[in-house]
């Protein structure tokens, strides 16, 4: 098997030269976003994007605060440093109106020491005068610029045809096949290194350390109980660093692309402070991914001290991730070893049934008895019908709708189909891939 994670792009570049422009304008109308999930808390400057059929994670590295120089630039060459650490392919923007800056040389120095590929996007290029000004940056020593407006929507086509060609073509490291395919992530300090020593402890066979499909990703290969599991980028976790201010959304990076390449996540949460809104953050980028899910409460040694039940802790869970309320809780103590085979249990039973596949005649008797039993309501004379459904994939479960306007499908009953779905079977920790398919849909 050949575990590929999606290819990451970094807009990176001074203050006011318009990433975030150019960040909409290629998660926007030509792209399909994933969509948002009800009830979490979004930071929109990371998101899946897709162009030319093509799947690829976005990142905008804007948000510097303007301040003394000596500061900007210090908070844009940080920002630099950590897009090389993780982008397969670096867009550097700068402005075509105002010309090269000091700043864009110093940036231009930093990313000529690198392997990573380097296109450069020369923003606000919005007449044929400033598009021959854009030749100027060909001193940067970086090759080519490529004139764009990202108001404007030009030249977004050009420059989106060489960032795509220089995605890597393949995993440059094969990633043996396992009975389980598990990352594990969270918030800073909430044990993910004490749960991973848990699983690969003295009393586990680590078979091997192999490099992951990520740069600098270490994926680690052992045997649980007579089964193989494969832990997806233990080298983040096992790895300690300080994330600068204004820089959080590089500690999500690593997770989102060992989400992609695992089939199972594991949300780990910490008793102390339950459910963040960065958990939920988190767990939408698991959703997105639409990879299984178990939720596990960590330091629940703790209990006693925090004067909470288990009760009264899943309620609380429960409330903040309404959104996946099909999700597992477990409870666990990383320090004391409790809860870990529960943990491990449950993770193979999401991907088992996250991986199932459906008899088709059978799942089409059970929506159509579905649709019976609660028609959809009309809008005024029309109303929608529902013909049939099939399971498009298994890993992840997506399922195909066919019906006569997908443009009367309310999601209050999209939710009910979806619904009557897991009444039948169940689909414990993932998210249903759901679309609707009218006639004359290609």
């Amino acid at each position: 098997m050949v575990n590929e994670s999606k290819p990451l792009v970094a807009i990176v570049g001074r203050p006011n030269v318009g990433k975030s422009t150019l960040f909409n304008r290629l998660s926007g109308a030509r792209s399909a976003i994933v969509s948002d999930t009800p009830g979490t808390t979004r930071d929109r400057i990371t998101t899946e994007t897709e162009w030319g059929n093509c799947n690829f994670i976005l990142v905008d590295t804007g948000g510097i605060t303007l301040g003394d120089d000596d500061e900007i630039w210090q908070k844009i060459r940080e920002q630099v440093v950590q897009a090389i650490n993780f982008a397969d392919v670096i867009v550097f923007t700068v402005d075509a109106e105002t010309g090269i800056a000091p700043a864009d040389g110093e940036v231009a120095d930093i990313l000529r020491k690198t392997d990573t590929p380097v296109i450069i996007a020369a923003n606000k290029s919005d007449n044929a005068q400033r598009e021959l000004a854009a030749t100027e940056f060909y001193s940067l020593g970086l090759g080519e610029p490529t004139p764009i407006s990202a108001y404007h929507n030009s030249g977004i086509d050009d420059l989106m045809t060489r960032v795509l060609a220089r995605f890597p073509s393949k995993s440059e490291h094969p990633t043996p096949e396992a009975d389980l395919s598990l990352s594990i992530v969270g918030r800073a300090n909430v044990g993910k290194s004490t749960l991973v020593n848990r699983i690969t402890g003295q009393d586990r066979a680590i078979v091997s350390d192999v490099p992951g499909t990520t740069r600098d990703a270490l994926d680690t290969l052992i045997k649980y109980e007579n089964r193989s599991v494969l832990l997806i980028d233990t080298a983040g976790i096992r790895r300690r660093g300080k994330v600068e201010q204004g820089l959080e959304h590089y500690s999500v990076l690593r997770s989102i692309r060992a989400i992609d390449r695992a089939r199972v996540s594991i949300l780990l949460l910490d008793a102390t402070e339950l459910a963040t809104s960065q958990d939920t953050h988190i767990a939408s980028h698991i959703l997105d991914a639409y990879k299984a899910m178990v939720i596990v409460v960590n330091k629940w040694d703790k209990a006693p001290d925090l004067d909470i039940t288990k009760q009264e802790a899943m309620e609380i869970v429960t409330s903040r991730f309404k959104f996946a309320s099909y999700t597992p809780i477990c409870f666990i103590s990383g320090i004391l070893g409790t809860g870990i085979k529960e943990v491990m249990s449950t993770a193979y039973d999401v991907q088992h049934e996250w991986q199932k596949g459906l008899p088709r005649y059978e799942l089409r008797r059970v929506i159509l008895e579905a649709v019976a039993a609660h028609p959809p309501s009309p809008t005024g004379k029309r109303s929608l019908k529902i013909y049939g459904v099939t399971q498009d994939t298994k890993g992840p479960p997506s399922f195909t709708f066919y019906v006569n306007r997908t443009d009367m499908v309310h999601f209050s009953y999209q939710r009910y189909l979806e619904n009557a779905i897991r009444k039948m079977y169940g689909f414990k920790g993932s998210r249903l891939r759901m679309r609707f398919k009218g006639r004359g849909d290609s």
